[in-house]
């Protein structure tokens, strides 16, 4: 057996044996007991590391020696994606018994991250009414209130009496125990959502009163196809932990919580920040297999070769010039850098104002206006910056003019592209935040070289050797 010990609040034993490192013994020994003491013991906070540190063996070796509620416990604490990484080439039998523990929406997310034909054998063994819901959920984008509500949720015809209720909630008590319950629906003959009944409500009445008598009518819901922006928007402006959500003919489908709006907000952050760092898919951990891994880089990475190459061929057509005047090679990446830095601006700008609803690609020219407003005051106060530098190192003014004006000029090209580029991908259908970045990169370095250069090509007897 296995000696323990582990603090509660790390991931190293007393003796200072990293956890994983206990957990790997326990496999190998076949202690099912050690295993499921560890796993019990372990923070929730330190679970995905301790996974992070497990082979794929491993990992299914340790959720199969572990009861499907704790299994499905310790998946509500990875990532979707790492959490379907994990699960996925266990027995499907052994799958659907861990995924059907979950959330009604965490289920669908995981079952979308698994391969076609494994999702399929999962829920061909998971309990029909689950594998229905999460069947179900997965037609959703997964940034829409359909993606992200859950069903687990309870729901009465207008039909009944309070006493109705209350026998099934006694009857099913069990059966209620994974739904949070904060209010009970009300629908009527078609399942459309007809009010809510708070609780207290519902405990306080006689038990013969109708339910149509003491339900709240009016109340909030979303549409089924709400974006995750319109989400966000609605709960940061009303104090609700969960909203109803209905089809386009008012019909009730699912409860969208606060916190499952929050945490899918955040996780759109996160992918269209490493898309526009060039990851493919906006998702990648260290988990996922190397090949894919180095395909979701490389597949963008090439193609930046290709525009870094045309952009490298301003220098090559301006080598005469270059070569005369050498110091010029000092000023040109600091112009690509700075006119880039300006750029990127005006694009954190687009992509937050898109994300919003505050402007569509029908409002390019009112955002090139806008951005060009901002981008002369800052094209002429970095201009006269650079110029000056170069001014009082080289003591040449026209050097620092050449300098000076190939930055004014690139400053106000790049934060240009910068407001108008993404709109404009938004407008074809293509994703913003994977292709405004490189696109802005290449030709703010294509024309910052050529500006200074062809600037100092005109001017050459005037700056010396």
């Amino acid at each position: 057996m296995l000696a323990h010990g582990m603090s509660p609040h790390s991931l190293s034993s007393r003796d200072g044996s990293p956890t994983w490192e206990l957990l790997h013994e326990a496999l190998e020994a076949g202690d099912a007991d050690a295993v499921r003491v560890l796993m019990q013991e372990i923070p929730d906070g330190e679970v995905p590391r301790l996974f992070a540190h497990l082979s794929s063996a491993e990992s299914h070796q340790t959720l199969a020696m572990l009861d499907p509620e704790v299994a499905g416990e310790l998946m509500k604490t990875l990532p979707d994606a790492f959490a379907a990484d994990v699960v996925e080439g266990l027995e499907p039998a052994e799958a659907a018994a861990i995924v059907t523990t979950l959330p009604s929406n965490t289920q669908a997310d995981i079952l979308s991250d698994f391969e076609p034909e494994y999702a399929e054998a999962v829920l061909a063994v998971m309990p029909p009414e689950d594998a229905a819901d999460a069947e179900r959920l997965t037609q959703y984008s997964d940034r829409t209130a359909g993606g992200v509500m859950i069903t687990e949720y309870l729901s009465y015809s207008d039909q009944l009496t309070v006493g109705d209720v209350l026998a099934d909630l006694r009857a099913h008590r069990e059966d209620y125990q994974r739904h949070d319950v904060q209010y009970v629906y009300v629908t009527g003959d078609r399942a459309e959502l007809k009010g809510v009944l708070r609780l207290r409500d519902l405990v306080l009445t006689s038990p013969n009163v109708p339910l149509r008598q003491i339900m709240v009518t009016g109340t909030d819901f979303l549409p089924v196809d709400a974006d995750i922006d319109a989400l966000h928007d609605f709960f940061s402006t009303r104090p609700y932990r969960g909203v109803p959500v209905v089809e386009a003919d008012g019909r009730l489908v699912g409860v969208v919580r606060h916190a499952d709006v929050a945490e899918a907000f955040g996780e759109r952050e996160a992918s269209d920040h490493l898309k526009a760092l060039g990851i493919v898919g906006g998702e990648e951990l260290r988990t996922m297999p190397v090949f894919t891994r180095a395909w979701r880089r490389l597949s963008w990475l090439s193609i930046n070769i290709v525009l870094n190459l045309v952009a490298a061929s301003v220098i090559a057509a301006y080598q005469e010039t270059l070569t005369a005047v050498i110091v010029l090679a000092v000023f040109l990446p600091i112009i690509s850098d700075m006119s880039g830095c300006s750029g990127n601006q005006a694009i954190a700008v687009s992509m937050r104002e898109l994300s919003l609803g505050l402007i569509q690609p029908a409002d390019v020219f009112r955002v090139w206006g806008k951005e060009l407003s901002v981008g002369a005051i800052n094209a002429v106060a970095l201009g006269v910056l650079i110029g000056g530098a170069a001014f009082l190192w080289q003591g040449n003014l026209m050097l620092s003019v050449v300098v000076g004006l190939a930055l004014m000029l690139n400053t106000l090209l790049s934060v240009s592209l910068g407001g108008i580029v993404p709109l404009a991908l938004r407008g074809l259908k293509l994703d913003p935040a994977l292709a405004s970045g490189p696109i802005l990169t290449t030709v703010t370095d294509m024309c910052g070289f050529f500006l200074v250069l062809s600037f100092a090509t005109a001017v050459l007897p005037s700056l010396g050797n």
